[in-house]
């Protein structure tokens, strides 16, 4: 640890004395038990995606409305090890997954330049922006993150050696990752991408052959699962690119929203090392450099030109920063701005020790004195657990609402309490997970109905009903609001369509 501390303070250790590899994963594992500490006292809820993840857990498939399955067993696993669904087991596999692929990145950095360079892209993945959040919640992205940039290693090893054992690995460590979430192919078309401009990138037919196959292979389950589905995980992801169901006459061109993702990607990767990117695209001379390019900048044009012409998140371009943080990190030591490099993990630990300490203290914290700062990740367990209470007072055994967020948490807040949670049923194709496995029947009602919504009254036959409880969402994620709960009895739905 003190050699960790001189080098960041500008105070090199002694060459012949220094253990460069171990100091960044040590570096690394101090960062990550402080994450796991903070997550034991974190105060915020889940998200609702995370809710998701959750409930995708309890029953083990090979797909799911929106995503591949990998999330849901990793949460499983953590889940039945612990023998609890808490906050803190569902979302401990984050920390870890992201511990993971700092040590596979120093591997990577190490075989391709040095010791040195390794130490630095562990500190630097480490304490990322996009990382420190990543850390924070479970998502698909650090799913991704390990195998991604196992399989990005194999690939390069594939590139020196070309041997069939790197070929199978990086096809299955892709197939992997792709497992986790489906830019997973990314690496496939970055990799397509190097062999054609770069001959020195070229794998043999064979191998090549063997890395679709592997892929393929490992993939196959998923695929398979999406056919039998209905492509409902296609189908969603074009919701998300919408601009192809659209004929070429009625796309707009979303300035606004490519600069708006293209100047959030400084945020995301952090903004030397973003900016550092930026100019290896017109430096980078190397042969490993151009590869590690070509594993990166692809990602983010694509990205790119979906924001042009729909929307794009943030993290979508998250799979370029794999590569690209050994990248950019061996081209500031080349170029030896070793302050920039040191300032860059400054900000980035900053961040990855204030935002834990944030999730600690969440309630306490806010930017306008009204509202916490994480107010969405506040209020929805507080919301779920006064419904379920409104359902029991008033006899229901079934909750039925129309808002995702509102079924999602009252799924894993309620998980013990007997109630039926339940979805208006869609109007056409299912928009959503809880629409597909979760729409209301009338059939399942026993005694009533708690009908949860916005609205001031409802109408059963012709009878104006007023709520039965009101919950105001102040302070929380459902901030600026009422929520009301009205009981409907059986009769009110035997007519109903």
């Amino acid at each position: 640890m003190r050699s960790i501390l001189k080098t960041m303070s500008g105070t090199e250790p002694n060459a012949s004395a220094r253990d460069w590899f171990a100091a960044g994963t040590v570096f690394a594992a101090l960062l990550t038990l402080f994450r796991i500490a903070a997550l034991w006292f974190d105060k915020t809820d889940l998200f609702v995606d995370e809710s998701q993840y959750w409930l995708w857990g309890q029953d083990l498939d090979f797909g799911y409305y929106s995503k591949p399955p990998l999330i849901a067993w990793i949460i499983r696993l953590f889940t039945e090890i612990a023998q609890s669904d808490a906050v803190f087991w569902v979302r401990l596999p984050a920390p870890l997954f992201h511990f993971a692929t700092a040590v596979i990145l120093g591997g990577l950095a190490r075989y391709l330049h040095d010791a040195r360079t390794a130490f630095w892209v562990m500190l630097s993945y480490i304490t990322m922006p996009a990382v420190s959040l990543g850390s924070a919640v479970i998502s698909t992205d650090t799913m991704m993150a390990p195998f991604f940039s196992l399989a990005l290693l194999f690939y390069v090893r594939l590139m020196e050696r070309q041997r069939a054992a790197d070929a199978l690995l990086a096809g299955l460590m892709a197939s992997i990752a792709f497992m986790a979430k489906y830019a997973g192919i990314y690496f496939l078309v970055c990799a397509f991408l190097a062999a054609v401009l770069m001959p020195s990138a070229r794998p043999t037919w064979r191998n090549a052959l063997i890395v679709l196959v592997a892929f393929c292979a490992m993939a196959m389950p998923n695929i398979i699962w999406n056919f039998y589905n209905d492509l409902s995980t296609f189908e969603h992801t074009l919701d998300n690119a919408d601009w192809v169901r659209k004929s070429s006459s009625a796309i707009n061109l979303k300035y606004l929203k490519l600069a708006e993702f293209f100047f959030s990607q400084f945020g995301v990767f952090g903004p030397i090392l973003f900016g550092t990117m930026l100019a290896c695209i017109f430096k980078s001379r190397s042969r490993n450099a151009r590869l590690l390019l070509l594993f990166s900048v692809p990602v983010i044009f694509i990205v790119c030109v979906q924001a042009l012409l729909s929307k794009a998140y943030a993290n979508w371009a998250v799979a370029a920063y794999f590569g690209g943080t050994v990248l950019v990190v061996a081209a500031l030591l080349e170029e030896h701005y070793y302050r920039l490099l040191k300032t860059s993990v400054w900000i980035g630990a900053v961040v990855a020790v204030g935002l834990p300490t944030l999730t600690m203290v969440a309630y306490d914290v806010s930017i306008d004195g009204e509202k916490p700062a994480l107010k969405r990740l506040l209020g929805r367990e507080r919301m779920s657990r006064e419904i379920i209470d409104a359902a029991k007072k008033n006899g229901a055994d079934v909750v039925l609402s129309e808002s995702r967020d509102w079924v999602a948490d009252l799924l894993y807040t309620g998980r013990d309490d007997g109630l039926k949670i339940r979805t208006h049923k869609p109007r056409g194709r299912p928009r959503n997970y809880y629409q597909l496995k979760f729409p209301f029947d009338k059939e399942e009602v026993e005694r009533a109905v708690l009908l949860v919504s916005h609205d001031r009254t409802v109408e059963c036959k012709g009878e104006v009903l007023m709520p039965v409880a009101s919950m105001t969402t102040s302070g929380g994620a459902y901030h600026g609001g009422t929520i009301n709960a009205f009981a409907l009895k059986r009769g009110c739905f035997e007519n109903a369509d």
